[in-house]
């Protein structure tokens, strides 16, 4: 992906906090024009339609996914100290508001609706998360540090689903500490080697 210029990084920022507030369908050029401070043809200069826009927002945020799982693999060998630093890193920002809710569960929900162009970008995204958390079940059986009830792919299909199912509770519930609640015993189940 090439490098975009400050404009086209602050409209992609716009547009995710605006995607978070109230997906796809609920923000126009418009809204982003009058949060930014820029025209709606300047957007359009540099994302000709929302289609492109958003498409452009889930790609850059499918690749700081996957260059994040790429450096837990390497700064912690251990694929239960790797589940359990992604889930951490979910809990910190959910409760610190450090980092946007996970974009692509928040499309997720608006699959049948979204763009065909946008929604192949979001299901992408949950195979590579799925394969990764797939790969690190398997090789957390394998050296004895997880104990799986089911296939790798079946328990990554469930932990993920429960990683993103915490993520709407704790933000249902408006109440960060339900991320963890939910998360911990789930963990604990992977772990009781």
């Amino acid at each position: 992906m090439s490098k975009l210029s400050n404009t086209a990084e602050d409209i992609l920022g716009s547009a995710r906090v605006l995607i978070a507030a109230g997906g796809y369908n609920g923000f126009s050029y418009a809204d982003i024009a009058e949060v930014i401070g820029i025209r709606k043809a300047s957007i359009h200069h540099h994302f000709p339609s929302k289609v492109d826009l958003v498409r452009t927002l889930v790609e850059q945020y499918r690749a700081a996914a996957k260059d994040g799982l790429e450096k837990l693999e390497l700064s912690l060998p251990d694929p239960a100290q790797q589940l359990r630093a992604y889930i951490q890193y979910w809990e910190t920002c959910i409760g610190d508001a450090s980092a946007q809710f996970c974009v692509c569960a928040l499309l997720a929900s608006e699959l049948p609706i979204l763009p065909e162009e946008v929604a192949l970008e979001v299901r992408s995204h949950f195979r590579a998360l799925a394969a990764w958390m797939a790969r690190a079940l398997e090789r957390g059986q394998q050296q004895g540090v997880l104990k799986l009830a089911r296939a790798p792919q079946v328990e990554a299909e469930i932990f993920m689903a429960s990683v993103h199912g915490a993520m709407l509770s704790a933000r249902a519930y408006g109440d960060p500490a339900m991320f963890g609640a939910i998360m911990k015993p789930q963990l604990d189940l992977l772990t009781a080697v």
